[in-house]
Parts: C-alpha cells; sequence; structure tokens
C-alpha cells in the first residue's frame, strides 16, 4: 500500500480551498496535514474557523477540523510539515502572490496553483492533464531557470475554459484543427468565490460582465495549446477566439455555447461524436485516481446538459456535452458543461498532482 505524501491547502478557508480539503479526504496518495490562510485566520482551528463560512457539502473530518491555520507567508511552518502545497489564495497584488508561491517552491515544496499569479510565467505550465502533459518537460528549465532543487510551480487555466477545451483539443488531435472559437458562458456564482455576488444582484438575473473573464478565456488555451521552444512555452499561433463571460444564478457548474470554425478539413457532426466518444488522454491511461473514465461524455437528450443534472458526473471531473450541430455562421455549434469548483479547481489541481507524481516529479 502506497504511504501517503502530507499536503498542505494555502487559502484553506476560500471556498476553492475548502474545497481541496474535501476531495483530499480519503485521498489513496494525498493527506491533508498542513492549512494555511490570512493572518487574521492564523492560529484558530481549521474547524472553528469555518464555523460560519463552511461551504463544504460533507461534514468535515476530525482530522482536518483540528489542524491550527498558519500564517500563509510563514513558509517555514509549511517546511517542516508538507511535501507540497495547493494554492488557493490570493494576497494583495498578483505580484505578491507570485513571490510568495516561489518562497514556498524555492524552500522545496512544490506549488500546484489555482491563482492566476504565475499563468504567464514563461516557464511555468499551465495544465490540463488530458491535453497537454507534456508540458510538464518544462520542469527541468524552470528549476535551473530559478536555482531550485525539489520545488516547481505547476499552474491551472481558468475554470471557464475548462469546459470546452478538451473537445476542441480532441479534433485538433484527430487531424481537424479548429482555427476560430466563439464562446457564450454562463457561470455560476461559485466562481466568485465566498461571499460572492451579493444575491440581489443575481436572483432573476444575469450579470453579463465579469471582470477579467474574456481576457482569460480568449488568451489562455493559446498557451494550454502551445508547445515548448527554447526552455518556454510558446502560444499556438493559429487560433482566434471571441468570448462572451456571463454570470447567472446557478450554484455550481460552468456552461459554454460554443460555436467552431476548422481549417480546409472539416469534420461531419458524426465524425465529431466519434472522436469524442474515443477521446482518452493520458490521465485515464494511468489511471489515475481523480481522473474521469470517459472525460468527455456526450448526452443526446436535447435539452442537456444542464448544471443541475450533469456538473456532478464522474466525480464532477467530466465535461458534459450536448446539441452538436452545424452551424449557420462557421461550421459547428455544442453546448459544454463542467463543474467549476471541481473539475475548473481543485480536482483539476489534485489530478495535476497526480500527474506529477506518476511522471516522477514528486518524491514519494
Amino acid at each position: 500500500m502506497r504511504k501517503k505524501i502530507p499536503v498542505g491547502v494555502l487559502g484553506a478557508t476560500g471556498m476553492v480551498g475548502q474545497k481541496y480539503v474535501e476531495l483530499l479526504t480519503n485521498h489513496p496518495w494525498f493527506e491533508v496535514v498542513y492549512v494555511a490562510a490570512s493572518p487574521s485566520s492564523a492560529g484558530a482551528k481549521y474547524g472553528n474557523a469555518l464555523s460560519d463560512r463552511s461551504q463544504m457539502q460533507t461534514i468535515l473530518p476530525k482530522e482536518p477540523s483540528d489542524l491550527i491555520i498558519k500564517d500563509v507567508s510563514d513558509v517555514k511552518s509549511a517546511e517542516r510539515k508538507c511535501r507540497l502545497v495547493f494554492s488557493a489564495f490570493e494576497i494583495g497584488d498578483k505580484e505578491t502572490t507570485k513571490k510568495l508561491e516561489e518562497e514556498y517552491a524555492a524552500a522545496g515544496i512544490p506549488v500546484f496553483s489555482n491563482s492566476s499569479a504565475h499563468r504567464w510565467t514563461e516557464d511555468v505550465p499551465m495544465i490540463i492533464p488530458e491535453i497537454n502533459p507534456s508540458h510538464l518537460d518544462i520542469i527541468s528549465a524552470q528549476r535551473k531557470n530559478r536555482g531550485w532543487k525539489e520545488g516547481f510551480i505547476i499552474v491551472k487555466p481558468n475554470c471557464s475554459l475548462q469546459s470546452y477545451l478538451a473537445p476542441v483539443h480532441a479534433l485538433n488531435q484527430a487531424s481537424f484543427p479548429v482555427k476560430k472559437i466563439v464562446v457564450t458562458t454562463m457561470q455560476a456564482v461559485s466562481g466568485a468565490g465566498y461571499p460572492g455576488v451579493p444575491s440581489l444582484d443575481m436572483i432573476d438575473n444575469v450579470v453579463p460582465f465579469i471582470n477579467g473573464e474574456e481576457d482569460k478565456t480568449e488568451e489562455e488555451p493559446l498557451k494550454v495549446l502551445g508547445e515548448i521552444k527554447r526552455n518556454k512555452i510558446v502560444l499556438r499561433n493559429n487560433l482566434s477566439i471571441s468570448a462572451h463571460c456571463n454570470r447567472v444564478p446557478v450554484t455550481n457548474g460552468h456552461m459554454a455555447c460554443v460555436s467552431l470554425a476548422f481549417g480546409k478539413r472539416k469534420p461531419s457532426c458524426e465524425q465529431i461524436l466519434d472522436i469524442w466518444h474515443k477521446f482518452s488522454g493520458e490521465p485515464q491511461k494511468l489511471k489515475l485516481p481523480f481522473a474521469p473514465e470517459q472525460p468527455i461524455i456526450y448526452r443526446k437528450e436535447e435539452n442537456r446538459p444542464q448544471p443541475k443534472k450533469d456538473r456532478d458526473v464522474d466525480k464532477g471531473m467530466a465535461v458534459v456535452i450536448g446539441r452538436l450541430r452545424p452551424c449557420n455562421v462557421l461550421d459547428c455549434k455544442f453546448v459544454a458543461l463542467s463543474h467549476n469548483t471541481v473539475r475548473g479547481a481543485a480536482g483539476g489541481g489534485i489530478l495535476n498532482a497526480e500527474l506529477a507524481l506518476s511522471r516522477g516529479l514528486l518524491k514519494n
């Protein structure tokens, strides 16, 4: 039996941090032994700190509940306790967050980050394990560039693109390269964190603006779909994306209405469905604990996917698609759904760590 790796969660009192602790309970490889948050929470028992702000859907077990919260800036405390950390915090501006994550990595603690601070650092991979596991190859250059022996930083992309990028990658991989994407996202309120959007702004309403989301949705896929050249990740340059991002009164589950344009080779809808059905990635081949058995699931019903009915499919880690049909302006269109706090946040970060361990980047 594999001895569990002791891990920490930074920003553990926030919504994504809580989801990390919840999902890591009874994980076969990892065990939460360390939680950290802002100085105002430091010194309290984790369970007590969550008493009036818990967003967990299960009862918090005694072990993490009794952990004493540490100041997230106290890297030395983490160094004595855990071998990797999941970073779900934003402290001050991005530069402050970036420097703090680098301090953890410099101390020999690998960082698996949900923060946007390092997403555009050229030698930091932005990973969706079914799409670009080869980007982990840049870790050796990242360590060399900074003189880190065991630490490194791996980031996740924004949750808004999780639903549609795997289907696009599957088509690219099948030699039907996508050239243009128009996407309209309908994003759950949990994406705004806790306490999030005021209820009177969301009830009976749709907010057609989420600060920074359209830029992230249009730009981050270019890095995920890029390639490593000369010890940095070079963006894909033959893909154009136009995004409209909306906040909708749904608790969990980001939905995207997507239209695609291909190059000279244009697949039929039947070919697309076959490609999606057969699509599998490295996490599935390795049978990683948090990998969905089938990363893309297609629903034939004309009114699916729906957040309430489909967001939790396969641990909340699968992308659920429906309504594939021809597009009168581009080539085809469909609707996609992913669970934003699981696949798009904590679950995706855990899967990144599982992949890194399987590739020998972590000490077992």
